[in-house]
């Protein structure tokens, strides 16, 4: 991921958009963006004119304002609007398959999809019907898209060690855990919210055989990533945009291929950085970090993977070769098998050959 671009376009030219026309048809991989959090537009006004006693807008422009954020806490509270829009299991399926349409269209090959189970079943989904809506959503659009969809059931740190217990007999009882799982996460406010009171159900789910996947260091310095590395054995890092501040942890995630999961507008939308410009993403990149590109909460953030791409490729000031390594860092970091690893991989090589031998 070391090549540059060569073209010599500004934001506007020819050269610019053709780069933006070979990402939108790049196969890639998704492997940080929220259930709830990827409720398009559509959806979230379909979501509530059923729920009418919600706060949640259903005029376009006025859920555009209100998907504008103050701060990372007011971005929390809109984001938990929406969740409490999700209250049956049938809203739970058109959710999810829908959110499997929308990644289709970008041509994510394969997604894991961040899930919070806890939020929906404290609001009276039962748990079964609850994996049921996500199981029938996700082999319904393998077969109508071609996406695979698998699944990480995040614990919401906000909710406490309740939300936690909840969160891991879901993700590890047998009758309940979905065929769709394939790791564990934590999520929500790093303040004031520590990750090693999370080690024993990051330990449970692990001993279950479920991959480690925590947020950590958005919010918060490189101590946060340290916890999750060493009390959650964490496998990749949802965010991690302090661990800039700490060349020890850049080396050591180097070290080890512990890939970040880096959101480029999610961190300027949430003030966890101030501009685009000081992301830390280059960072990350010449430090030898394995770095992959994701949407987080796509609609509320106004981007899409897609964008997220154009932004990294700007960012990092790649060609389309550079993008096309992009996207493979994400399949080299997801957790889908090795078969679908190569196929994917050898998918995102034949479409980058045939654009550049055009």
């Amino acid at each position: 991921m070391t090549e540059r671009s060569t073209d010599s376009g500004t934001a506007g030219t020819p050269a610019r958009d053709d780069r933006a026309a070979f990402i939108a048809g790049l196969p890639k991989a998704e492997l940080h963006v929220h259930h709830v959090g990827s409720a398009s537009p559509r959806i979230v006004s379909e979501l509530a004119a059923r729920h009418p006693d919600s706060k949640v807008p259903t005029d376009p422009e006025a859920l555009a304002e209100y998907f504008t954020f103050t701060d990372f806490a007011h971005f929390i509270q809109v984001y938990l609007s929406v969740v409490d829009l999700v209250r049956t299991p049938e809203d739970v399926r058109l959710l999810t398959y829908e959110i499997a349409r929308d990644l289709s269209r970008q041509q994510v090959r394969y997604a894991e999809l961040t899930i919070t189970p806890f939020s929906s079943t404290r609001r009276g989904i039962p748990a079964r019907p609850f994996m049921d809506a996500i199981e029938d959503a996700r082999k319904s659009a393998e077969a109508d898209f071609g996406t695979l969809l698998r699944w990480c059931f995040d614990i919401p740190g906000e909710a406490g060690l309740d939300a936690a217990e909840e969160t891991a007999q879901l993700a590890t009882e047998d009758g309940i855990r979905p065929e769709g799982l394939v790791s564990f996460g934590l999520g929500g406010p790093e303040i004031g919210v520590p990750r090693p009171q999370f080690k024993p159900y990051f330990d449970r789910a692990i001993a279950a055989g479920l991959h480690s996947v925590p947020h950590a260091g958005e919010t918060t310095g490189p101590q946060t990533v340290w916890d999750a590395l060493t009390e959650l054995r964490a496998e990749r890092i949802g965010h991690g945009t302090s661990s800039a501040q700490d060349p020890k942890l850049l080396a050591h995630l180097a070290e080890h291929r512990i890939a970040l999961e880096v959101c480029p507008t999610s961190n300027i939308a949430t003030r966890a950085v101030r501009t685009l410009e000081e992301h830390p993403i280059k960072r990350f990149v010449d430090a030898g970090v394995l770095v992959t590109v994701n949407s987080d909460d796509p609609p509320m953030f106004g981007t899409d993977l897609n964008n997220e791409y154009a932004v990294a490729a700007r960012l990092l000031d790649l060609d389309e070769r550079g993008v096309a390594e992009l996207a493979k860092n994400a399949v080299e970091a997801s957790f889908l098998d090795p078969a679908g690893k190569a196929r994917i991989a050898a998918e995102i090589d034949t479409y980058t050959n045939a654009w550049l031998a055009r």
